[in-house]
């Protein structure tokens, strides 16, 4: 089974955020998916917009672009912090991450 076809995207819009309460600063995400994640000067991850501008708001959220599915979902999976969100758009419920049912 694909990720796609794991996550249910079939067409369904995916977004990803960061808890930066949780937060451990190891930077696997942006090593995974630097299009969407980065380490700002405070050293904790964000979620970047799609014009690559930062978003630093608490529970700010960024589309997952298809093509870096895999590599969001990969980041989710191995976060040590356990504090990358990403759900369903349609009806906000989380599909990887620490609240994934």
């Amino acid at each position: 089974m694909s990720v796609q076809q794991e996550a249910g995207v079939g067409g369904e819009a995916l977004e990803v955020w960061i808890d930066q309460d949780l937060c451990t600063g190891d930077g696997i995400c942006a090593q995974y998916a630097p299009e969407v994640f980065e380490l700002d000067i405070d050293g904790l991850a964000y979620v970047k917009s799609p014009q690559d501008e930062l978003l630093q708001d608490k529970g700010a959220t960024t589309p997952v672009p298809l093509p870096l599915l895999t590599d969001v979902i990969d980041s989710a999976k191995e976060c040590p912090g356990e504090c990358i969100h990403v759900r369903r758009v349609s009806d906000r419920a989380e599909v990887y991450g620490p609240d994934a049912a």
